[in-house]
């Protein structure tokens, strides 16, 4: 990430910024140029002196494949894999997950709305709306408690067995992130059963949370002391060691949506499932879990 501050002699629109930092011509068009906090659309918008310019560098690697569950003429859903943001973020918007399905499907990016995100580096079922009917019956769905979201995990040991996290959770000094009990909490609440034990103590969880709020999982579980594998900003471990010596570099953290149940046009329901991805069920495997235990968790009731 290039960061500059606009000089009285740097020029009044983007463009000219970007001629004096030498930055690529498909910056603004990758979403990667950012005048304050917010994203520049065209390279004609104005500037001002004193004004932070942010450039982040393009991506050096594809983007993971995407697999498309489900196309309507209202839903499109897909299992997003990890490494792979929702929507665009601070490294750019050609490589987010609604680009991608837009490019699969052949449609413009702002006529597909997430309903549900899921964050970089976890994986798992995310359902798009194609209309406005759709966007709106999914959000009442949601304050209705009709959209369904069932998760599975790999979290450090846990004392617990089944309950319910509802910790209110708010901002945490890092704006990126979220703390129980933080500044402007609000209420969250979350099911979890733990599913399987591998022998070093690890803990397969079924996992689903009845509020919507940022990162709620990830914070609840390590709230409770079991936080996800691979969940560096949340206290996760990020490597970890087998019985044998051998050492395990985690590169995405442990969970991933496996089920999602929405209400559809003719008021019925959808049911939406993604498999385990393999890397997941390798991790488990290596910590002495049953293979097993990924159906049962994949299948438990937490109503």
């Amino acid at each position: 990430m290039v960061r500059f501050v606009v000089g009285p002699q740097d020029g009044q629109a983007v463009r000219e910024v970007l001629v004096r930092l030498g930055a690529d011509k498909d910056a603004i068009h990758e979403g990667r140029v950012f005048v304050g906090r917010k994203r520049a659309r065209s390279d004609g918008e104005p500037v001002r002196e004193g004004d932070v310019i942010q450039v982040a560098a393009p991506s050096r690697t594809p983007p993971p494949d995407v697999r498309v569950l489900l196309v309507t003429r209202e839903l499109a859903v897909v299992d997003k894999p990890a490494g792979i943001s929702t929507i665009a973020d601070q490294r750019g918007a050609a490589h987010a997950l609604v680009a991608t399905l837009a490019r699969i499907l052949g449609v413009r990016a702002a006529g597909l709305h997430s309903t549900s995100r899921l964050d970089r580096d976890v994986s798992g079922v995310v359902v798009f709306a194609r209309t406005k009917a759709a966007r709106q019956r999914l959000a009442r769905a949601r304050v209705e408690g009709a959209y369904e979201r069932h998760y599975v995990a790999i979290s450090a040991p846990t004392p617990l067995e089944r309950g319910t996290w509802n910790a209110p959770i708010g901002r945490a000094k890092d704006p990126r992130l979220r703390s129980v009990e933080g500044p402007a909490a609000i209420p969250a609440m979350t099911r979890f059963c733990v599913c399987a034990r591998a022998p070093g103590g690890a803990a397969l969880l079924a996992v689903a949370p009845i509020t919507g709020r940022t990162h709620q999982i990830r914070v609840h579980a390590a709230h409770a002391g079991a936080a996800l594998l691979g969940d560096r900003a949340y206290g996760g471990p990020t490597r970890v060691a087998l019985p044998g010596g051998r050492v395990i570099a985690l590169t995405r953290i442990a969970l991933h949506a496996a089920r999602v149940v929405v209400p559809d046009e003719a008021g019925g329901s959808v049911t939406l499932e993604a498999a385990v991805p393999q890397e997941l069920a390798a991790l488990w495997g290596d910590l002495g879990g049953s293979s097993d235990a990924w159906e049962l968790a994949t299948k438990c009731a937490l109503g």
